[in-house]
């Protein structure tokens, strides 16, 4: 599957659930119903990965004590031109890079800003960094405290049917603690075809991935090292999903869903974003209505500062 495809890549089951609790937006405004058309629902899986990134990015900058940048190339390509977006992995797969796994964002000491800075001024900007082997970046990576993988949902997590119901014994676990497999609550997800090429980058480049999963009101996070050690352990099982691409191609993909009750409190939304109609026309005049992210804040909680503190 092309790069861009796999990156917009969306649970045929989010879709439909994910637009239905949507109750602010009135599709009426469209002249065209968005969720008759194929292309929609992905311009929305777009917006809403660069708003959660950016979300991210933002908050840990203004902690004044650590610096984010984008590194994996869902977050350095252009997030303002779906087309610009789509061009962008067009040359990173005629580059060879197409394939490659990092993870989204590279976390510093704020003491480390100017050399990043700098670093990424020589080689052109962030957006260059996917185009160069990992071995030409290892004076990059050394300085940082940590990798994020990025996770997002469209869901008021206080808000979910089953949060703040507590863990019991259940049977399919083998009398070990879970929930139901119908629970609606929030949780940080990991793709089962992430997990193997982000545990190897973890290693080969000595830094420690998380995963961070941000929700409407709040983030969560999880190491990635204790999201294996929970699997091994049986304590969370795979799911089999079936996730549709922008070309209409269909694969099933297991992913894990880590109870939020494993994770850390990341961050709270100090200002909801705007969601607004918004539309591109292609070249043969076909309008494609979707919903965009606007604003927005999120506050990082003093739990993940002293995480990222004692990194």
């Amino acid at each position: 599957m092309h790069p861009f495809e796999k990156i917009l890549s969306v649970s045929k089951e989010n879709i439909e659930l994910e637009l239905k609790y949507i109750n602010e937006i009135s599709w009426a405004d469209f002249w065209l119903n968005p969720r008759r058309l194929r292309g929609s629902d992905f311009l929305m899986r777009w917006s809403q990965g660069v708003w959660s990134e950016k979300r991210l990015t933002d908050a840990i900058n203004e902690t004044n004590q650590f610096y984010a940048i984008p590194y994996g190339p869902s977050g350095t390509a252009p997030t303002d031109d779906v087309r610009a977006f789509e061009l962008y992995f067009e040359r990173l797969e005629a580059a060879g890079l197409g394939k490659i796994k990092r993870p989204d964002l590279l976390i510093f000491k704020i003491e480390e800003k100017s050399y990043v800075d700098n670093f990424l001024k020589d080689i052109g900007g962030s957006e260059e960094l996917p185009f160069i082997v990992e071995n030409e970046l290892q004076s990059l990576i050394e300085k940082s405290i940590i990798a994020v993988e990025c996770e997002n949902s469209l869901w008021v997590a206080e808000k979910m049917p089953d949060y703040n119901k507590q863990m019991k014994p259940q049977k399919r676990l083998g009398g070990k603690m879970g929930l139901s497999k119908s629970a609606v609550l929030p949780t940080v997800i990991i793709k089962e075809e992430d997990r193997i090429p982000l545990h190897k980058w973890q290693i080969e480049n000595k830094i420690p991935i998380h995963i961070w999963h941000v929700f409407f009101d709040k983030a969560y996070g999880l190491s990635l090292d204790q999201a294996e050690h929970l699997v091994k352990e049986g304590l969370i099982e795979p799911t089999i999903q079936t996730f549709q691409a922008p070309g209409g191609a269909t694969t099933k993909k297991a992913i894990y869903k880590f109870y939020y009750h494993y994770a850390y409190p990341l961050g709270i939304s100090t200002e909801r974003p705007t969601l607004v109609p918004n539309y591109i026309e292609d070249k043969n005049g076909h309008i494609l209505p979707y919903v965009k992210f606007v604003g927005g804040s999120l506050q990082i909680n003093e739990d993940a500062l002293k995480i990222l503190n004692n990194l």
